[in-house]
C-alpha cells in the first residue's frame, strides 16, 4: 500500500521526559506520540493510541510548534505505530529546526521520514518489513515467554552488523523473567538488557 504525503497527524500525546529504555535510556527526550495502530500487542501500556478517531489532528506545523518549546532537541517519535503514516514532511520540518530524531516502530509498515535513530521492535503479531532489518540501529525484543528468547535470535540474525542488541521484559512478567533475563545475556553478551527506567521513575 502506498501512503499519501502526510501533513496532518492523529496526535494522541506529546511530552518532556526522559527517554525511560532502550539505548539512550536516561537522555532528555520530546515525545510525539501518534495514534493509529493494528499491531495488536495484548500487552501493550498504551491501548488508548489505537484508535487514531479518539485522537486531534493536529498539522505538521503545530507538532514542530509544540516541540519548540522545549528545551531538548531530541525527539522520539512513537505510537501505536508511527508508520502507518508518511513521516517525510514531519520529519523533514523538525530537522530543519535542529531536531535529532528518533523513532519506535515495530517495522510492520514501509519506512518512511528521515531518521538519526531507529529502534525496531518487531510484533509476533504483524511481521517487520524487511527494509527495517538493513537501517535499525536498534533491535528491542519485549519478552513475554521463554520462547522469545529464541524468537529475539531469529530477528538478530537479520539485522545489519551495527544494530545495538536489547532484550526487555515485559513489565507483568518483571519478577518472573528477569532472572532469566538476566542469565541469558550473560551467556550471550551481545544483547543488552533494556530496563523501563521511567516506571521505576515515575515518569511518563
Amino acid at each position: 500500500m502506498t501512503k499519501l504525503q502526510t501533513l496532518e497527524y492523529p496526535l494522541m500525546e506529546a511530552f518532556y521526559t526522559l527517554q525511560g529504555e532502550g539505548y539512550y535510556t536516561g537522555k532528555a527526550a520530546y515525545f510525539i506520540r501518534l495514534a493509529g495502530c493494528d499491531v495488536g500487542c495484548h500487552w501493550c501500556d498504551v491501548k488508548e493510541s489505537w484508535d487514531a478517531g479518539l485522537h486531534k489532528i493536529e498539522t505538521s506545523e503545530n507538532i514542530v510548534k509544540l516541540a519548540l518549546e522545549n528545551p531538548t532537541h531530541f525527539c522520539v517519535i512513537t505510537g501505536g505505530e508511527p508508520m502507518m503514516y508518511d513521516l517525510t514532511t514531519l520529519t523533514e520540518k523538525l530537522i530543519a529546526e535542529g531536531f535529532e530524531l528518533a523513532v519506535e516502530t515495530s517495522g510492520a509498515y514501509a519506512l518512511s521520514g528521515s531518521w538519526h535513530w531507529i529502534c525496531l521492535s518487531p510484533k509476533k503479531f504483524k511481521a517487520p518489513k524487511e527494509e527495517f532489518y538493513e537501517v535499525a540501529n536498534e533491535l528491542k525484543v519485549i519478552i513475554f515467554n521463554q520462547s522469545d528468547f529464541k524468537w529475539a535470535e531469529e530477528h538478530a540474525a537479520k539485522v545489519n552488523k551495527n544494530c545495538k542488541l536489547y532484550l526487555q521484559v515485559e513489565w507483568s512478567k518483571r519478577e518472573e523473567l528477569t532472572p532469566s533475563l538476566i542469565e541469558y545475556v550473560k551467556q550471550n553478551p551481545q544483547w543488552r538488557i533494556s530496563v523501563q527506567t521511567h516506571k521505576y521513575l515515575d515518569i511518563p
